[in-house]
């Protein structure tokens, strides 16, 4: 008789999962569907593997109760039971597996949803959170432009350009300032013709002589109406600042630093961007795993990348968004990237410059 012997082939044990009170996030409902999935394959393979060994032991049965005659014909009978049960349990696997796997994809595929939602409405949170703490820091520059540019040293150096003394006075005025506001790189008085008479840092950058009649923020604060006013420019790098990048922000200087007064020139003061930028996208709370799959980015209007965490792109590359869910929102990419956004909803007077709060979410990230 051909040896024939039923063995039970060990499947690979599921992963472990720790079964902890604290851990109820959408991202274990996730596991658990995957991990009960896995199981349940593992299981059924092993269940086929025993009853296609079993139908092989009744084959090789019936054979030899055949090769016995008369005498085997009792064990022929029990052979052909064996061979029968084992087809029934195939039978039963097969629908169990079918059914219950049909659900286990459907529990993974809605497991994915709700995660992929509350992971996308935090990060939406936590790109508002974002632009929102730049915007109120840009909203104190805005003050701090208007204020100074009412300053009476200011003021007397853009109503006497060309009174040397009145312009070290009032360089030495912007330095104390600067002092003060460890956030600006300079500030500089420009007269009307746009020349730079004057900045807080004479010795660190020469500006002095500079003409800046052709600069957006020079033109624009020349042209606005009171003292209410001023002018906020786009991020850019300013060569005459070694190329760092700026947040530039201007008033007009007016003739005895009243509201109405006649234009004598502009104040514009440089706004040290990169490491105040970099404090915000770098301080966003992020768990170990989302921190490495996850681009923390600002976005000015256009999408162009005006900060990142990694610090790669930054005014070179954009971040093309979505918005069919309107200010606020977060979508799978063609990548099955989760993509959340929020554009600024401005801060007390500022209404901010249509920039976004961006968070890019890569699953399975290295």
């Amino acid at each position: 008789m051909p040896s024939s012997s039923l063995s039970v082939k060990k499947s690979v044990p599921a992963p472990e999962v720790k079964d902890t009170q604290d851990d109820a996030s959408p991202e274990r409902v996730f596991r658990l569907a995957a991990d009960v999935g896995q199981s349940v394959r593992g299981r059924t393979a092993d269940i086929r593997d025993i009853t296609s060994r079993t139908r092989i032991l009744a084959l090789n049965a019936l054979i030899e109760s055949a090769r016995a005659g008369d005498a085997g014909r009792g064990f022929a009978v029990v052979a052909k039971e064996v061979k029968d049960v084992s087809a029934e349990i195939a039978d039963v696997v097969g629908t169990l597996e079918l059914e219950l796997l049909s659900r286990v994809d459907e529990l993974e595929s809605i497991g994915k949803l709700l995660v992929n939602k509350v992971r996308g409405e935090r990060f939406a949170d936590l790109a508002l959170n974002a632009v929102e703490l730049i915007d109120r820091n840009l909203y104190e520059r805005t003050c701090d432009v208007r204020w100074w540019a009412t300053d009476s040293a200011i003021v007397d150096a853009a109503a006497s350009p060309d009174n040397g003394a009145a312009a070290d006075y009032a360089s030495k005025r912007l330095g104390v300032i600067l002092d003060a506001y460890t956030v600006y790189l300079d500030l500089w008085i420009a007269d009307a013709d746009g020349t730079v008479i004057a900045n807080g840092r004479p010795d660190q950058y020469r500006t002095k002589g500079l003409n800046v009649s052709r600069e957006g923020w020079f033109q624009q604060a020349l042209r606005t109406a009171s003292g209410d006013d001023y002018v906020a420019a786009d991020i850019d790098r300013n060569s005459a600042l070694n190329g760092s990048l700026v947040a530039t922000y201007a008033a007009a200087i007016r003739e005895g630093g009243e509201q109405h007064g006649r234009v004598l020139g502009v104040l514009g003061i440089h706004f040290d961007w990169e490491p105040q930028a970099d404090a915000i996208v770098g301080g966003v709370r992020l768990g170990d795993e989302e921190r490495r799959g996850t681009r923390v980015m600002l976005l000015d209007r256009n999408h162009r990348i005006i900060a990142a965490a990694d610090g790669k792109g930054v005014l070179i590359d954009t971040q093309p968004l979505t918005l069919s869910q309107g200010d606020r929102g977060f979508y799978e990419d063609e990548k099955g990237r989760i993509v959340a956004y929020s554009k600024t909803p401005g801060y007390e007077t500022y209404g901010g410059m249509g920039w976004f709060g961006c968070l890019v979410f890569t699953p399975d990230a290295p």
